[in-house]
């Protein structure tokens, strides 16, 4: 997935921030290389050289690179096609499709393969239309910086209704278009708000249970499978508050978390894409004298962005929701409550609490939306987000801390004072240790 943010410029700093982000990726990645973290920074480096050199090698007689593995999805033909597309704009694009895994030469990294390929190639400029780790998304990087909106460019393709169904040729081909067009941010950005009405029309899911009309969307089946699973979670509460009572109170059915990630994923990765750029403009537009906390805004904007790209599931698309929700408060006047503790989905909290999971002593403050305080004054168990780790449902904060920085966090609830912030954490490396933790141990998603 392509990063989602504009361009934004900190209010006492003159240079470009992506050109310095720029230097400091490639800082970053040197001193990787030299403390042996694994992280293939440069293309000679042991692993990686043979592929980015045959990857530089193919890119210099053709503008496409597709590997085995992916020609059935951009046949030869098709790339011919995209060669003489992207010919014709007269850009330095370059394509390179490759499949991508943790362990692999690139360690599974989009950014890892767009800078090792622009090193080996050595071009000042460079246009690098890539796939993401899922092959579902593209990304759009462009050195020195975004002037052809190659990044929103990129992302806007994987939203258009379109090419729901479209192969990989396609989208590629569409994402040339919009680089060459230069609309690569227009359109983005028109789609993110169609997802954010069509999102905004859905019907709750009270409005889905008391629709009974025909046709509407509350159906006798759909109402009777809510009511199903509805008893299911009665029940396996029920049942686990009599034969556990030391045992947390939040008990997931396979078939309920298998509904649940079901749900609109890619809707909320559109969501959290939107929030970024929303974020981004409010922080590019802000008074830095009439604004204290914009340095703090700022390093949230660049924190949820690196997650978003990042992300690999809800829980992380969640995270960034949090993250623009705390770069938000620091542009407000007042302080703001983080987003509710036991799902972020559920929106701004509207009040804190006390809480003690059942079975336990100990009591945490929270912030919670209002559905999740009426549950607990009400002593019901309140929706919460879940997650599946090795091999068990569980609700997120149950996940050792050093492998989630949501469980460590709360999504903002659980920091310890005002120097300590989601963005801090993310800035200091505590998201991508986690994740790394979570692989090694065969853990949970996001």
């Amino acid at each position: 997935m392509s990063s989602d943010r504009p361009t934004v410029r900190h209010p006492s700093a003159g240079p470009d921030r992506r050109l310095l982000g720029g230097l400091f990726a490639a800082l970053l990645m040197a001193c990787a290389a030299l403390l042996g973290t694994g992280v293939p920074a440069r293309a000679d480096s042991p692993g990686t050289g043979a592929t980015a050199t045959a990857i530089a090698e193919a890119l210099a007689t053709s503008p496409v690179y597709v590997d085995p593995s992916f020609a059935a999805a951009v046949t030869a033909s098709q790339q011919r096609e995209l060669a003489d597309r992207i010919a014709a704009t007269g850009l330095p694009i370059k394509v390179v499709l490759v499949p991508l895994k943790k362990g692999d030469a690139f360690d599974g990294s989009a950014d890892s393969l767009a800078a090792v390929v622009r090193e080996r190639l050595g071009r000042p400029q460079l246009i690098l239309l890539t796939n993401d780790q899922y092959g579902s998304w593209l990304r759009g990087t462009e050195w020195p910086d975004d002037t052809h909106q190659a990044r929103d460019a990129a992302m806007a393709v994987g939203m258009l209704k379109e090419l729901k169904d479209a192969g990989l040729a396609a989208r590629v081909g569409r994402a040339v278009d919009l680089i060459s067009t230069g609309q690569g941010t227009e359109v983005f950005k028109a789609e993110s708000a169609r997802a954010d009405r069509e999102r905004s029309a859905r019907p709750t899911v009270k409005e889905k249970a008391t629709d009974s009309s025909p046709g509407g969307s509350g159906t006798p089946l759909v109402v009777g499978a809510a009511l199903v699973l509805a008893a299911a979670v009665g029940a396996a509460f029920l049942l686990r508050r009599r034969r556990s009572p030391r045992h947390t109170a939040f008990t997931f059915p396979d078939a309920v978390f298998a509904a649940d990630q079901a749900a609109d994923e890619a809707g909320l990765r559109r969501q959290a894409a939107a929030e970024v750029i929303a974020l981004g403009e409010a922080v590019d537009g802000a008074d830095g004298a009439a604004t204290p906390g914009l340095g703090r805004a700022l390093d949230a904007y660049d924190a949820a962005g690196r997650v978003l790209d990042a992300a690999r599931g809800i829980p992380d698309l969640a995270g960034v929701l949090a993250l623009a929700a705390e770069g938000r408060s620091a542009l407000a006047a007042e302080p703001r409550l983080p987003l509710c503790f036991f799902d972020p989905r559920h929106g701004s909290a509207v009040r804190r609490t006390t809480w003690r999971p059942l079975g336990r002593r100990e009591r945490v403050d929270v912030a919670v939306c209002e559905d999740c305080a009426q549950a607990l004054r009400a002593r019901r168990a309140p929706q919460v987000l879940a997650v599946r780790d090795q091999g068990r449902t569980v609700p997120y904060f149950e996940l050792p801390a050093d492998r989630s920085l949501w469980a460590a966090t709360g999504y903002g609830s659980l920091l310890s004072g005002p120097g300590d912030t989601l963005a801090a954490r993310v800035g200091t490396g505590e998201f991508s240790r986690a994740r790394r933790r979570s692989a090694d141990h065969g853990g949970a998603e996001g």
